[in-house]
């Protein structure tokens, strides 16, 4: 009785996070933030050149040849400033994203050190895979919205006086398609940020795993810490992984938010994710779900391994 008594009254222990969650937050925010436009300002014009290719009608003849073709008539219709329009929308939701994936994938990391791996300080691979997907799906809730704008910026109009700023395409959004209209491809954005962030995360995590093990077998480096040329070649491998493999998505997504819904029939049914797949796939095969793919990877070489260095430098700095 008396050991029975002694084990209901054994207090109960809790798994408990890491102190300071509030401090690291900020840290994460202001970091991932910082990280995050800086790389937008980099990609940018190659993101404009992408959703142009991937936003043209299968009904009618292709408008552009190819990315460079994209380009030169781009720059020629409108100049730089053409190729950086409707910059304001996806800075905001570049701040958003990285600071909201680098956030969550250190949260979950956390808590799962605290419950599925107590006392482990470096996780297995498949669990830093698993933290990546996670805190893609939480990003791409809060990035829907804003790629909406900027895709429906980036689209040309058929005149410079019919270009609308980015306050009038969100009144535009809210008249025609009411709250749940800003969530227009939100599976497309589900899919490619919880596969896409698995990807990202895990090719830079399992880069620079490799690099860590290179440098403790020789006289390079003893410490965790990478030098920025490895830090750079493990974000960049990470951006082509996150771009190229959950490519069909980004597409499907950006068809669906770049439709003008105001110009259907008022009684036409507005297509579906995967209505938008199938058609899609009938009318251009594999090649139409990758149109605007290499210029994508282009870019998101020297875009994401400017993220993750700018990222890891502050983390160090500031500690």
């Amino acid at each position: 009785m008396a050991a029975e008594h002694a084990i209901i009254s054994e207090p109960m222990e809790l798994p408990s996070l890491p102190p300071n969650q509030g401090l690291e937050a900020m840290k994460d925010i202001i970091f991932g933030s910082s990280a995050g436009m800086a790389g937008k300002l980099i990609e940018y014009p190659f993101d404009t050149v992408k959703v142009r290719l991937q936003s043209q009608p299968e009904h009618l003849p292709l408008r552009y040849t190819g990315p460079l073709d994209c380009f030169r008539q781009s720059f020629r219709a409108d100049g730089l400033r053409g190729l950086y329009r409707g910059i304001s929308a996806p800075m905001t939701g570049a701040a958003v994203e990285t600071s909201c994936l680098f956030f969550s994938y250190r949260l979950i990391q956390d808590a799962l050190r605290a419950t599925v791996y107590p006392g482990v300080e470096h996780l297995p691979f498949v669990a830093l895979i698993a933290s990546g997907a996670l805190s893609g799906s939480v990003t791409s809730l809060a990035l829907t919205p804003i790629e909406l704008v900027k895709c429906r910026m980036q689209v040309p109009a058929e005149s410079a006086a019919l270009k609308p700023g980015p306050v009038a395409i969100v009144a535009g959004i809210f008249r025609h398609e009411g709250l749940a209209g800003f969530w227009r491809g939100q599976m497309g954005t589900l899919i490619r940020e919880t596969g896409g962030s698995a990807a990202w995360f895990g090719g830079y995590e399992g880069v620079s795993s490799l690099f860590r093990k290179y440098n403790k077998s020789g006289p390079q480096l003893t410490s965790d810490s990478l030098p920025i040329h490895q830090q750079m070649i493990a974000g960049a491998t990470a951006g082509i992984s996150y771009n190229f493999l959950f490519y069909p998505a980004d597409t499907i997504k950006s068809r669906m938010q770049t439709v003008d819904v105001s110009q259907l029939p008022i009684h036409a049914q507005q297509q579906t994710f995967w209505g938008e797949t199938k058609a899609l796939w009938r009318q251009q095969g594999l090649k139409g779900m990758y149109r605007g793919c290499g210029i994508t990877c282009a870019r998101s070489a020297p875009s994401s391994a400017f993220i993750f260095t700018v990222y890891e430098g502050l983390r160090q700095y500031f500690g």
